[in-house]
């Protein structure tokens, strides 16, 4: 285990089961990408999606960020948010949660492999839609940047304590226990323009019954 990924608080809380690490990243829309600019932090949200043994990062070429972290050695990290755990102190009250730390460095992805990772990227998304629209334009890709981490250094914790109250801290009466965070989609929505009668899309159908954990 590399010591600048191990975890020092709570280190039973650690996995080092690379199915945890999959299962994390690919429960995840959003990971936050952090990056080091003009000597100052910057953590910014990116869509995302594993493909194999690398973590892909969506967004404009515009996005300052996104450009700036090619080539360097960036901090990529997606947390799951599953639970309030309730104690009878707010000093032993926590939450059920997992969380991923990737290190590396990032790769702009160009040509047939951008296009190839765009279409992960949106069936990750949007399950299926891909196979429903034309293909991007030469103008779109050209909008577009992908960055590729590889899953070389990692770091998952995994926080699933209940509440550990003293024995002579409150009475039993006080409740104490957990309450579960799941991530619920809605109904689709048409967009205003969309005539009557037009049937909602198998992508969109497996988009609203995706059922994973809240993921801020």
């Amino acid at each position: 285990m590399d010591e600048e990924l191990r975890v020092r608080r709570l280190p039973e809380y650690q996995s080092e089961d690379r199915a945890d690490l999959d299962a994390i990243l690919d429960e995840a829309l959003v990971a936050h990408l952090g990056v080091v600019r003009d000597g100052r932090p910057v953590v910014l949200p990116f869509a995302c999606a594993r493909d194999g043994d690398s973590l892909l990062l969506h967004g404009s070429t515009g996005a300052g960020v996104l450009r700036q972290a090619a080539g360097v050695e960036v901090c990529v990290t997606v947390t799951h948010l599953d639970g309030l755990v309730f104690a009878r102190s707010l000093f032993e009250s926590s939450v059920h949660y997992r969380c991923a730390v990737v290190l590396g460095v990032a790769e702009v992805l160009e040509g047939e492999a951008k296009e190839r990772a765009l279409e992960t990227l949106s069936d990750h998304l949007l399950p299926g839609r891909p196979t429903e629209l034309r293909t991007n334009t030469r103008k779109e890709l050209a909008a577009t940047l992908v960055l590729r981490l590889p899953l070389e250094r990692w770091s998952v914790k995994i926080g699933r304590s209940d509440a550990h109250d003293p024995e002579d801290d409150e009475p039993r009466e006080v409740w104490a226990g957990v309450v579960p965070l799941r991530l619920a989609a809605g109904a689709p929505e048409p967009a205003p323009d969309v005539p009557d009668g037009v049937a909602v899309p198998a992508s969109a159908r497996r988009a609203a019954a995706r059922g994973g954990r809240l993921a801020p």
